[in-house]
């Protein structure tokens, strides 16, 4: 304020000035969190499409390949959205170009991403089966189950996003904001499940391999799977609750003044980014020669469902892709 400016106009224009730089902090955090976005979503892009090249094409899928398959998949159709959504703002920002992506996209957005958060939960789920009960698990398991049952939740998560937020408008004539939210709690519920039943699984496996009568050894395959739940629990889960519960529960502008989206999208781009280098990096533990690796090997690593030492002996007598045994007959 100059020492010209009137006394009277002294606290409106206090008031204005704190308004316009509220403002534009949360514009330059906006900024920030996109630009941000889009270098972590690219990288995300680049790491799904070769989880998606290796496991479609050159590796032998088995019952959690195909989990991690599918979450690859849905981890690259969320990155695309989200990196479009977010290309348009920078555009819209730093050179004034308009992109018209239509509203309705969003819904593919979260349809991808209650994909994922299904097929997490669905490898908890299976993961613990075959952990407590291993004989009930490889004999009454039928083969194709976790194809048919990744075709199940693709088709369940599409429901759900038709049903929640934007996509209520699409399904009905008329806009009826009641249903619409009512509609969106049950999603909230579901989305609630789903959260706890990855942690409900890995708290029983971490029980029964720590303090079980008989000791069970921690395979690459079980880091694996506790990585990317943890992962997602910390960065991806947040955009969830975001989007299902505090959007249409409370006013975010009195706790938050800036944008909670784009810091929840950012977050959950970071969690699907974090997935393939999940699987390289468990695939890499205790291997001295990482440079000679393929990335195919990596990945086949990750997977491994036996010990270290007996993977070891496996490989050495020609058949590195057998799996454990389990008498059936009784």
């Amino acid at each position: 304020m100059g020492p010209s400016t009137p006394s009277w106009s002294t606290d409106n224009t206090t008031m204005n000035g704190s308004y316009y730089t509220e403002n534009l902090l949360c514009d330059t955090v906006d900024k920030i969190f996109n630009i941000l976005t889009v270098i972590i979503a690219v990288v995300g892009l680049a790491g799904n499409a070769i989880v998606l090249w290796l496991l479609g094409f050159h590796m032998h899928r088995n019952a959690f390949s195909v989990y991690v398959l599918n979450l690859a998949g849905a981890d690259f159709l969320f990155l695309c959205f989200q990196t479009m959504y977010s290309l348009e703002y920078i555009l819209a920002w730093f050179h004034n170009i308009y992109l018209d992506i239509p509203i309705s996209l969003i819904n593919v957005l979260i349809f991808a991403y209650l994909a994922g958060m299904c097929i997490i939960a669905a490898i908890s789920v299976e993961r613990c089966l075959s952990i407590l009960w291993p004989i009930w698990y490889h004999c009454q398991h039928p083969r194709h189950t976790s194809s048919v049952l990744c075709a199940l939740l693709w088709a369940f998560s599409l429901l759900l996003s038709l049903l929640s937020g934007d996509g209520c408008g699409l399904l009905f004539r008329y806009y009826d904001h009641s249903s619409c939210r009512t509609y969106n709690f049950i999603t909230a519920a579901f989305m609630t499940v789903l959260s706890v039943v990855p942690c409900g699984c890995n708290l029983a496996l971490l029980v029964r391999i720590f303090c079980g009568s008989q000791r069970i050894p921690v395979t690459r395959l079980y880091v694996t799977i506790a990585l990317t739940v943890l992962v997602f629990l910390l960065f991806g889960l947040p955009f969830g609750i975001n989007w299902f519960i505090l959007e249409w529960t409370v006013d975010l502008k009195i706790i938050f003044p800036c944008n909670v989206y784009e810091m929840t999208a950012f977050l959950s781009c970071v969690n699907s980014c974090a997935n393939p280098i999940i699987y390289f990096l468990v695939g890499s533990i205790r291997h001295h020669r990482f440079q000679r690796q393929t990335l195919k090997m990596l990945l086949e690593r990750a997977m491994q469902d036996t010990p270290e030492e007996e993977g070891k002996k496996r490989a050495s007598s020609g058949n590195p892709g057998d799996q454990e045994t389990v008498s059936c007959s009784s």
